[in-house]
């Protein structure tokens, strides 16, 4: 969870497609794994087989019952405001593993607007998104976003708000470990100031 919480979302959606399916899916179990693609979390519930339609059918479900339960976190707002006050021309992009409609109408529903929203990439894969749009930071919660930053040459910044502890981000290779998004703003008006940007008004 970097810039939402979809825990309490996903959860919901996860018992609904259980009730579905009459299939046993620990939702409170499901919603600790949260970062990697969907279709990994359905194979420890679903027959390899069946995974590809049951993805289908779980984002079917999303928009009714994942979108309204989820929150921003702490400090989300503020993270992208820091993020376009620091430097000239400073853009605040968001590329994640999260069904690109799905992670467009989290953000709307909670009024959090990033410049762009890139999804369906998963770890490396993300690299591809950052350097197309130039992105010198990658900020994410999860080991996976750690190496997505390091294959598109950016530097990492770990929250340790998600699945991974800092200690977890840390050995990853993470850059920079900060507790939550609130502590993002004071860390990215230094970093800036450390390449030569004036600070903020």
């Amino acid at each position: 969870m970097t810039l939402i919480d979809s825990r309490p979302g996903i959860k919901a959606a996860y018992e609904v497609l259980a009730a579905r399916t009459g299939t046993h899916i620990d939702a409170d179990l499901a919603i600790t794994r949260l970062g990697p693609p969907l279709e990994e979390e359905l194979a420890h519930w679903f027959p390899e087989g069946q995974v590809a339609e049951i993805a289908q059918r779980y984002r079917e479900l999303y928009e009714e019952h994942a979108i309204a339960p989820t929150l921003a976190m702490p400090g989300a707002r503020e993270a992208l405001r820091a993020v376009r006050a620091a430097t000239p021309g400073g853009r605040a992009i968001v590329v994640t593993a999260k069904h690109e409609p799905n992670a467009r109408q989290h953000l709307t529903y909670l009024g959090i607007e990033p410049d762009a929203v890139i999804g369906w990439l998963w770890a490396e894969a993300k690299a591809e998104a950052l350097r197309d749009h130039g992105a010198a930071v990658y900020v994410g919660d999860h080991t996976g976003d750690v190496r997505g930053a390091k294959a598109a040459g950016a530097l990492s910044v770990g929250v340790a708000t998600g699945p991974c502890e800092a200690e977890v981000l840390r050995a990853a290779g993470a850059d920079v470990v900060l507790p939550d998004l609130t502590a993002f703003p004071a860390w990215l008006v230094s970093y800036a100031g450390s390449l030569g940007f004036p600070r903020p008004n």
